[in-house]
């Protein structure tokens, strides 16, 4: 890996990954819309009215006062689901006088737009630009990518995270806060960039001591997730009220027992394929993510992805969702970058064609079937 430095990236850098993700999308786009068609489903609906979509859309016509008991008995609350997503849905409703469903797809959209570029900053800020294009390609390209486009979190919050790491890398502590905490206002996983930039500032204090601007940055970045997660203790008349949602959605933290219950699960009865993909999947991540310290990445960014991947992997609910919960974290994207980087653009472009093949089609069975929980 190269060593840091920084980039202070023209037009035409910023352009390069729009056209990559734009490019992703359109293919997978088009791809769903006619395996939809032939399912005789429709694509818009899948993208925009389905499970944590029709959440978000509840909220926003509703607000936070729906509940849902499942089968099993468990009453299911919206307060689950944290506010900014919602509110901006709700605004560009109001504004341009669209759907909220429709409205979540405008969010999706711009905001992975935003993704794309902020991963290509951060990247290119301690590698080199083709690195970081690279990355961007593959994160667009993920397999389950396709949520990126949905009216679902993700692309949201992983712009307002990787923005939040560019600030952060930079030493522009009061964008980095403000940033961070509207990350914590996206997800409950929000407090890795407020967490990546309290690591910044630690080291910058030892080296040059206080600012106002440090100090700033340090006391907003987690104010998202902390006002929302009061809030909710002060509607259910309890301060840990948040942690008693996440256990009624059966989404509690146990360090991953769970999980690697679920995964041997599927490893002890045939077929063995699932639980030793799902197995070769989590290897890998850590993996890439262990290459992060050898090849010396920014403390902040380990930090970040760390907190991500103990979140997702952590959980004990929601197995089949643990893919998606790992979009966010894009630096595990940047060995395969590097290391396609080595080889000639035939090999690149083979495989950019084959991951951008992949995802189109299986984001395309995906949603036509069980799609993502």
């Amino acid at each position: 890996m190269l060593l840091s430095h920084r980039n202070h990236l023209s037009r035409r850098h910023y352009l390069q990954p729009i056209l990559v993700l734009v490019a992703a999308k359109v293919i997978g786009v088009i791809t769903l819309a006619v395996w939809s068609a032939v399912n005789g489903k429709n694509a818009l609906t899948l993208l925009s009215a389905r499970w944590d979509s029709l959440w978000y859309v509840r909220v926003v016509e509703h607000g936070y006062d729906f509940s849902l008991t499942a089968k099993d008995g468990r009453v299911l609350s919206d307060m689950a689901f944290f506010p900014l997503f919602p509110a901006l849905e709700g605004a560009i409703s109001k504004v341009f006088l669209i759907s909220p469903e429709n409205a979540g797809l405008v969010v999706s959209a711009l905001a992975s737009v935003f993704a794309a570029t902020g991963i290509h900053a951060v990247v290119a800020h301690f590698t080199d630009r083709r690195t970081a294009l690279l990355t961007v390609a593959l994160w667009a390209t993920l397999p389950v990518s396709i949520v990126q486009t949905m009216a679902y979190s993700e692309s949201l919050f992983t712009a307002l995270s990787a923005w939040a790491l560019y600030f952060t890398l930079t030493a522009t502590w009061l964008p980095a806060g403000a940033l961070a905490c509207l990350a914590g206002l996206t997800r409950p996983v929000g407090l890795a960039a407020a967490l990546a930039l309290w690591a910044a500032v630690a080291a910058a204090v030892r080296r040059e001591g206080w600012s106002i601007g440090k100090a700033a940055g340090s006391a907003l970045a987690p104010a998202g997730f902390c006002a929302y997660v009061l809030w909710v203790g002060a509607q259910r008349n309890d301060i840990l009220g948040y942690l008693d949602v996440q256990a009624e959605w059966g989404n509690g933290f146990d360090g991953g027992i769970s999980f690697l219950g679920f995964i041997f699960s599927l490893l002890s009865r045939p077929p063995f394929l699932a639980g030793l993909a799902l197995l070769a999947g989590v290897g890998l991540a850590l993996w890439a993510y262990a290459l992060g310290f050898s090849a010396r990445y920014p403390v902040p960014v380990q930090v970040y992805s760390g907190v991500v991947i103990v979140l997702a992997l952590g959980s004990s609910g929601f197995f089949g969702s643990k893919p998606r919960l790992l979009i966010p974290a894009f630096s595990l994207l940047i060995p395969l970058s590097a290391h396609l980087l080595r080889k000639s653009g035939n090999v690149r472009v083979l495989t950019l064609v084959g991951t951008c093949a992949v995802s189109a089609l299986y984001g395309a069975f995906w949603l036509n079937g069980s799609g993502p929980p």
